[in-house]
């Protein structure tokens, strides 16, 4: 399995950083299409009103999203209906559904699911979004041992340094520059945890 320049070899829950929707679609597309091309699951969650623009960049690439729906290939989430579902972000609640979303029932057997959340919605003015960095850290800690790919996108021009940091310091791999590479600043959930206490008593 490819995946922005590398060989994928084992669980991966990756922070992919951005500049641009361009540059996204470039570093994930051979990806995408190659879940398609292998028969693997496709579960991606957007803004609701980047739904289309998100089908469409699919549809560029030569992938039948309708059909794909149809067999249960492709799920499309909105933000709406998952991270801020009711109008706020329930770190708890949202990681039993992408563990659900996740269980090995939801793949076809012996395929993977290839997992892409678009991370915008902590931008929003809802309770609980400055939860982010907990949830981070705690879906490690949730997520099995062996779990598919879990991609989870960030705008460089839209979160500032600090959010980024601690985001990058939540996951085991990252992507930037458009490469994938172990994460020289991973710090273990419970560290990270302990941290985000610590920080919350001063």
């Amino acid at each position: 399995m490819k995946l922005a320049g590398s060989t994928l070899t084992h669980s991966c829950h990756a922070c992919a950083f951005f500049h641009t929707e361009e540059e996204k679609y470039r570093v994930l597309m051979p990806f995408i299409k190659e879940g398609f091309e292998n028969g693997d699951r496709a579960f991606h969650i957007v803004n609701s009103y980047r739904r289309a623009g998100h089908l469409s960049r699919l549809e560029q690439e030569g992938i039948d999203t309708a059909a794909a729906e149809a067999r249960g290939q492709l799920e499309v989430q909105h933000w709406q209906d998952t991270y801020i579902k009711d109008g706020r972000f329930d770190q708890y609640l949202m990681i039993e559904t992408l563990k659900e979303k996740l269980a090995p029932e939801n793949t076809p057997p012996g395929k993977i699911s290839r997992n892409i959340a678009n991370m915008e919605w902590a931008l929003e003015d809802l309770p609980g979004v400055h939860d982010i960095v907990e949830y981070e850290a705690r879906l490690n800690q949730a997520l099995p041992k062996d779990h598919d790919p879990v991609i989870c996108t960030y705008d460089l021009s839209r979160f500032d340094a600090s959010m980024v940091i601690d985001v990058m310091r939540t996951h085991p791999m990252v992507i930037i520059g458009g490469i994938l590479q172990e994460n020289p600043f991973y710090v273990p959930p419970e560290e990270m945890l302990r941290e985000i206490e610590a920080r919350k008593m001063c």
